[in-house]
């Protein structure tokens, strides 16, 4: 099964490049790391525990509101949800203490996604799936392209182009707490960089400057190269002989952490120069 591996930065277009791979003609399963970061640290799960006992002392509007709605202890008595906009000013931004805030918040949330998506990619192996996708913002920094047999990144050239949609989308935004969850990830561009720098048929990017016809005729071509590097047999050769599949797995392991040596050797080389 191949491990498509679904990046690009906020407000960049990836959950809509994600709905073209889920959609026909491609219908492509999905693990979303966004929906299953939310499912982790629902109210009385161990994740949403370690944050309110992290940042609740210092952080009072934590937790939503209590309304006539929403009771103290919450609607199922496992506690009120967290305030994603309030903690979104906590961790997003470039400054050391928020850097700081924001590798706790992913000490937390980041294994327990781990896990979640572990169990999902078992669940679409059996199924006998030629492929899945990872939509994982993060997946260069959380170590995620190291499963994938081909990177794809959603990027914008322009990034005044990612702040008019994030603010459009976001309304409640300021332009300054646009600017610092831009800020907070790395820049797309060098994403985009990094992904090409994996070599033809193991990185595609996908830049998301035009219209949607654009964008999705883009994304069958780069399909369709994908589907003739998996045949079918292949996959169902796999699927019967596991030990077939774990050994392309770990060829695959082993080939991206041979990739991501040399990237880094490209950006020392770069830095020397300056």
């Amino acid at each position: 099964m191949l491990f498509i591996g679904l990046t690009g930065s906020i407000a960049t277009g990836k959950s809509t490049v994600s709905t073209i791979l889920s959609s026909a003609p491609h219908s492509l399963p999905i693990i979303d790391a966004d929906i299953l970061a939310r499912k982790v640290v629902e109210p009385g799960t161990s994740g949403y525990n370690a944050i309110v006992k992290y940042f609740g002392p210092t952080t009072p509007d934590l937790l939503v509101p209590v309304s006539s709605n929403m009771p103290a202890n919450g609607v199922d008595g496992k506690g009120r949800p967290l305030n994603r906009a309030v903690l979104g000013r906590r961790v997003f931004g470039d400054s050391e203490e928020r850097k700081k805030d924001r590798n706790v918040l992913n000490g937390i949330v980041h294994p327990a996604v781990r896990r979640e998506v572990y169990k999902t990619i078992l669940r679409y192996y059996v199924k006998g799936c030629w492929a899945v996708v990872l939509d994982i913002p993060l997946l260069f920094e959380s170590g995620w392209d190291k499963l994938s047999g081909v990177v794809m990144v959603v990027a914008v050239k322009d990034p005044e182009v990612q702040m008019k949609r994030l603010m459009a989308r976001d309304r409640h935004l300021t332009r300054e707490d646009a600017q610092n969850r831009v800020r907070s990830q790395t820049d797309v561009r060098l994403k985009a960089k990094r992904c090409e720098a994996r070599g033809k048929g193991k990185g595609v990017v996908v830049w998301n400057d035009g219209s949607k016809a654009e964008l999705r005729a883009n994304i069958d071509a780069a399909l369709k190269e994908m589907r003739r590097g998996t045949p079918p047999w292949w996959n169902w050769v796999c699927l019967v002989c596991p030990p077939v599949g774990v050994a392309a797995g770990v060829w695959v392991y082993w080939q991206n952490i041979r990739i991501n040596k040399r990237w880094s050797k490209m950006e020392a080389n770069e830095k020397s120069k300056l």
